[in-house]
Parts: structure tokens; C-alpha cells; sequence
């Protein structure tokens, strides 16, 4: 199975007038704000998705429930679907439904394009984790989408070289540097694994495991705090690494970097659940020589992981039928045929904890024939992700984080000066945008 890879994470913030609506002020209770009163006589919504096949998917529904149709309309995922979203909202022509990245969910409540379906769908958190469902409340008592799809983090590594070098899997980031030192020591032109500047995802998600709450609100107040302490610790972790020469500096997804996957100078990867579908196209050669392991913890004995990437369904203010949009979104992403032809049809790694293993995943990826547990383990990883806290400037930050950090890793210099230079941009940002801010 390859997913399909959420891990573009884009969002436009809007103008000052709207933006600068606090979360707990943005709390619709069900669908009102400006929907109407359901129409009489079958109901007909409209889904945004960029999901390959979800029509296929919603065809199911749409054989069972007759009086409630669904029409799924292709977009495009990242800054275009959340600037599209946002205009037409304003027009009063948001769709029904709308699938949205988590980070981008914060920038389309405080626009008031989403829905607080929480009287309606809220029961469905227990089949989720906890770490998964406060991306879709915010940390409110209010709802906002269903979770749709996920991407825990994990440690990838060769099997074949590990026992080369007699390295063993490292538990903890200590046992990683260490294993890192041994490996380049032992031999100068391989790498444990490159820090790349390219994704921002990944080093959020890491922070994420850390602890870092990076967006909060009190009241009507943003706390920014992109150089939190979770936050530094894994920033001077990687640049000490890089400046040692412990692990490389270039970047991911370059003919380079693919080259080092296949040939073996680079020998594990921090990535998500997803990495099966990457090492297919960038490391065709060393089909059967990976394995997955649990990301390392910070302290021994821990099991928390971060996230990279995933979705949501959301039901938009739009909507005339918000109850009708809220139930198909809770069916979609909890239903198990549903569930099972998300899987098979969309591609994704489903965020509901019963499908996440067995059914449409009882099978390994077939990068991944050497273990067959592979769902069984993954979905025992997932079941830990900690919670991510997300703001409305995500794209100002991400953008920032590329200019500042890219420079560091390959000047090999410190990091805490571009993790300050994003913590100043983006909050920059946000007052520039009208948001009462702290940080």
C-alpha cells in the first residue's frame, strides 16, 4: 500500500478584519452562523477533496443514503484549496464539506469557515487519539473537522547495514547521536541520516514529540512560541550533530539524497508512516533490506511520537445541511467500509485507531516484505502522538524555517539564531495581520 503524502503544509492568513477573530469567538455550535435552515426534499452536498478516488468512496454512501447525496469535487490540496476555501466562503459559496490539512485548520476557523460540529459528531473521539483529535478542536471544547488521515513518525533504517557495522536500533536521541558518531567513525563517507531544511514537517513533528506547543490562545490572545524549550532542545540536538559532521547536511527528495537512500551512504530516515511509498520511487534497489522502528525517545522508557502530515473533514458555515455534511463526515472517517475504501481507494493511513491495522492494512507494504507487522507496529505507534499546536501563520513560518535553518545546516552553524529568526517573523507576521498576540 503507498499513501498518499499529506505533508505539504501551507496556509495563507487572511485580512486583518476577519483573521484577527480569536479561536474560543469563532465557536459556531453546529453549523449556524450564516447556514440556513435545512431545505425540504433530498439533500445534495458538495465535498472539496484532493484524495485520489474519494468519489469512488463517497459512491458507497451514496447507494446507502439516497436522500442525501454527495458530490465530490477534485481540488487541489496546500495554499490553493485554502485560499479557494476562504473566497468562497466570503461569497457565501464555501462547499458542504472541505478536506483540510490540520495545520491549515486554525487560519479557516478564525476566517469562520468552518463549522463547530461538535453537538452533532463529537461522540466519535474515542475512535481516535488523543494527540489526533485536539488537532481537530484546537484545544476548545468545539469540533471544527473529523480526523481523516494521520502520519506518525518513525525511525527507518537498513537492516543489512546495521549488521554491517553492528549498529544497534537506537531507543533513546542519546543511543541515535551516539549510533550516528560510531557509523560515520567507523566509516567517513556514510551518514546515519541527513537534517534537511527542505520540509518543515518533519522538524515540527519532532518538536512536536518534545513537547512543543508552538500556537495557544488565551481568551482572545495567540501565545507564539516557535523557540519554546521542547523546541530548542531539538534544534541544538540536530545542529550538533550536523556540526560534527555526525550526520549530513543536504537536503531531502534531490537526485542526491535519493542516490544516498539507494546506495547506502545514508542508512536510516526519520519519517512517517508513508516513507514506504518514498522508498519505492527513491530507493528501488533496497526493496526487503528496511525496517520500521519507534521514533527514539527523549527518556528512556517514553513512547510518544510526533506527526507528519494528515487530514481532516470539515463541514463549512456555508452549509445549509450541516447536519447531513457532519454525519456523512463522521461516516467517512469511521464507518469501517468506509474506513477500508479510504485505504484502498484514496491511499491514505486512516487517523481512526480500529482501521489502522488488520483489514485493507493486514498486509505489509510490499517494500516492506521482511516485516509483516508492519501495520500491527505502526498502529501501536500511532496510538502515542502528541499533541500539535497550530496557528494561523503556519506558511510564514515554514517559510521562514526553510530561509533560516537552510542556511545553518549548511553553514553547519548554530541553530537557536534561526530558530529565533522564525519565532520573530512569524510573530511579526501575526501582528502585521491584526492579532492580538503574546510571545
Amino acid at each position: 500500500m503507498r499513501f498518499t503524502l499529506h505533508r505539504r503544509l501551507t496556509v495563507p492568513v487572511a485580512a486583518a478584519a476577519v483573521a484577527a477573530l480569536a479561536l474560543s469567538a469563532c465557536s459556531s455550535g453546529g453549523g449556524d452562523g450564516s447556514s440556513t435552515k435545512a431545505e425540504p426534499g433530498p439533500v445534495d452536498l458538495t465535498f472539496w477533496s484532493w484524495a485520489p478516488n474519494m468519489d469512488k468512496v463517497a459512491a458507497l454512501w451514496n447507494k446507502d443514503h439516497p436522500d442525501i447525496r454527495v458530490t465530490v469535487k477534485k481540488q487541489a490540496s496546500g495554499d490553493d484549496l485554502v485560499t479557494k476555501t476562504i473566497t468562497a466562503a466570503k461569497a457565501g459559496g464555501a462547499p458542504d464539506l472541505v478536506q483540510v490539512e490540520y495545520q491549515a485548520l486554525p487560519t479557516l476557523v478564525s476566517n469562520d469557515v468552518l463549522a463547530d460540529i461538535g453537538k452533532q459528531q463529537g461522540s466519535v473521539k474515542s475512535q481516535f487519539a488523543d494527540g489526533v483529535w485536539q488537532q481537530v478542536t484546537l484545544g476548545t471544547d468545539a469540533v471544527y473537522a473529523i480526523p481523516e488521515d494521520t502520519g506518525p513518525l518513525m525511525f527507518y533504517y537498513r537492516q543489512d547495514l546495521f549488521s554491517r557495522y553492528g549498529l544497534k536500533v537506537p531507543a533513546t536521541w542519546d543511543q541515535f547521536a551516539e549510533t550516528a558518531r560510531t557509523l560515520h567513525k567507523k566509516d567517513p563517507k556514510k551518514y546515519l541520516t541527513t537534517f534537511s531544511s527542505n520540509d518543515p514537517g518533519l522538524f515540527a513533528g519532532l518538536a512536536q514529540q518534545a513537547g512543543a506547543q508552538w500556537w495557544t490562545t488565551s481568551g482572545d490572545t495567540w501565545k507564539v512560541s516557535l523557540d519554546d524549550d521542547a523546541t530548542r532542545k531539538v534544534a541544538d540536538f540536530w545542529a550538533g550533530l550536523v556540526q560534527e559532521h555526525a550526520v549530513d547536511n543536504q537536503p531531502m527528495y534531490t537526485p542526491a539524497w535519493n542516490k544516498a537512500l539507494n546506495d547506502g551512504t545514508q542508512l536510516a530516515w526519520v519519517s512517517a508512516v508513508w516513507a514506504p511509498g518514498v522508498f519505492t520511487t527513491a530507493a528501488p534497489d533496497t526493496k526487503g533490506k528496511w525496517a520500521m522502528a519507534p521514533l527514539p525517545q527523549w527518556s528512556a522508557g517514553q513512547s510518544t511520537t510526533g506527526s507528519w502530515g494528515g487530514s481532516a473533514t470539515g463541514v463549512t458555515r456555508n452549509s445549509k445541511h450541516a447536519d447531513a455534511a457532519a454525519t456523512f463526515a463522521a461516516w467517512l472517517n469511521t464507518d469501517p467500509a468506509a474506513v477500508q475504501a479510504l485505504v484502498e481507494q484514496a491511499g491514505i493511513y486512516p487517523a481512526a485507531t480500529s482501521a489502522q491495522s488488520g483489514g485493507a492494512l493486514a498486509k505489509a507494504p510490499d517494500f516492506f516484505p521482511n516485516q509483516p507487522d508492519f501495520y500491527t507496529r505502526a498502529a501501536e505507534i500511532a496510538a502515542h502522538t502528541a499533541p500539535a499546536a497550530w496557528g494561523p501563520n503556519v506558511n510564514v513560518a515554514y517559510s521562514a524555517f526553510k530561509d533560516s535553518f537552510g542556511k545553518a545546516a549548511q553553514d553547519r552553524s548554530a541553530f537557536t539564531p534561526a530558530l529565533t529568526a522564525v519565532q520573530q517573523a512569524t510573530l511579526a507576521d501575526m501582528k502585521k495581520q491584526g492579532f492580538s498576540t503574546e510571545g
